[in-house]
This record gives structure tokens, sequence and C-alpha cells, in this order.
């Protein structure tokens, strides 16, 4: 990274709180000074080359062509960043070859080719020692616990603020893990949640879809069942929940804080 860029990551990052590792515990987070990890990595973490010279270079997968494209567009014109988009993991897999060493992998966790985490480790085995992160609209605690124990550099949700997408994509490029605090530990708050026991996990995943506002044939597409079958759950979710459509739905779920 070119002292530049140095220089205006010192500016514009505003460093949170990051949960370093899925077993530290809340008791162990610590906010780290932005110098002392540019130090740590600077002999071979971000580095400039001829496509994005002295930028932070993100392999970004995603199958989802309006979120891939959002989330390149929001990341590059932070001015940090240059982005690849790959819409599967074969393609992944060809950009790796075709492409100068990537500063960071975002693989999304259900995109085709993954297979659940044989896919992260698949990539993890093939960039070692280059990071690699997941980023999902549904996978739940225990998916981004098993994904940091198997060697991610961390994992983020797509619920998760542009800032702080940002500034967690920047500390995961220097060399460090990050998961959010709030959605490590969400669940152990919300497991005796009334309007959860009343839902089965495949309708949680679906109502979280909902709420972000996604289309059936997109969730559909996002879990992996048919189109009908999402149709299935959304009318069972809405009698469960006594809501009147799907917008009300989400709008029950979010004020109740089940999601």
């Amino acid at each position: 990274m070119h002292e530049n860029s140095l220089q205006n990551f010192r500016k514009n990052a505003t460093f949170e709180r990051y949960w370093l590792g899925c077993k530290l515990g809340p008791e162990k987070v610590e906010t780290f000074g932005l110098v002392t990890r540019f130090q740590k990595v600077n002999s071979g973490g971000i580095h400039g080359n001829q496509q994005g010279e002295g930028k932070v270079r993100i392999l970004l997968a995603d199958d989802h062509e309006l979120v891939r494209e959002t989330i390149a567009a929001f990341l590059e014109s932070d001015g940090t960043f240059h982005v690849v988009q790959s819409p599967d993991l074969p393609s992944v897999e060809k950009a790796l070859t075709t492409h100068d060493p990537f500063d960071l992998i975002l693989l999304d966790y259900e995109m085709p080719g993954m297979d659940g985490l044989a896919g992260l480790d698949k990539i993890l085995e093939a960039t070692r020692p280059r990071p690699v992160a997941l980023i999902s609209g549904s996978a739940n605690k225990d998916i981004a616990e098993q994904a940091l124990e198997r060697g991610a550099s961390g994992f983020l949700p797509k619920s998760i603020a542009a800032k702080s997408l940002v500034n967690a994509i920047k500390f995961m490029a220097m060399g460090e893990k990050y998961a959010p605090i709030d959605f490590m530990t969400q669940e152990a708050n919300e497991a005796d949640h009334p309007l959860k026991e009343l839902l089965t996990d495949r309708e949680m995943q679906v109502l979280l879809c909902l709420t972000r506002g996604l289309a059936n044939k997109e969730i559909a597409r996002e879990i992996k069942l048919q189109e009908v079958t999402i149709k299935l759950h959304v009318k069972t979710m809405c009698r469960k929940l006594e809501a009147k459509n799907r917008t009300h739905a989400a709008m029950i779920a979010k004020e109740a804080g089940l999601l």
C-alpha cells in the first residue's frame, strides 16, 4: 500500500470493536491501532500492482448480480479498493489463475459451487496464506463459527452497515479476523424468543430473506428451493405470525427484535 493510501486509511477508517475469532468471547474484544496492524502485514499483505495500483485488491463472489455490483460500486467509491467480480465458485477459481494475487477474497456462502463450507475449504487451500472470508444473507452464527474455525478471515452478514463493511474488509485485508459482535451473540439471546418457537428453521431463513426485500424467485435461488415451496413457506409463516402479507411479516419480525 502506498503512503498516500495509508494516510487516507488513517483518516477515513473508523474502527469499531471487532471479535477476533469465534471462541474468544465478548470479554476478549479489543480495539486495535491502525499503524500496528499495518506494520504487521507490510511485508506481504496489501500491495500495488498493474491493475488497481496501490489499492486493496478484492475478489468479490456472489451469484446475485445486483447485490454483487452494489457492494463493488460502494467499495470502489471509497477510493481504496479495486474489485474483481465473480458469480460462482468455478469463476473464482479461474480468476485466481488469471489475475494478480488478491488481498482479500469474499465468498457468498450460498452461491453455486460452494457446497456449504467445502467451497471455502477449497479456496483457502488454493490461496493460503491470503485471507478468505464469507459473506451471507442467511447463514447463521453456527456457520460463521465453523468458517472461522476452518481458517476464514471473517464472516460478513449482508445486513452489515455500509461503513462497517468497508472497515471490516480493510481490517481483514490487513491480516486480521472479523465477525460482528452483535451477529455472533444475538442467537444466544434469541433462542427462547416466543416468535422463533413458532417457526421452523427453514421458515426463519425465508423470513430473514423477506426482511431484506427479496422476491420469492430470489429467495428460492438463495436457499436452493423451488419457488412454489417458498410461496408455501411464506403463506404458512404469515399464518403463524398472524401477518396480513409478507411485508407485514417482515415488520413483525423486526419490531419484535427477532431478526
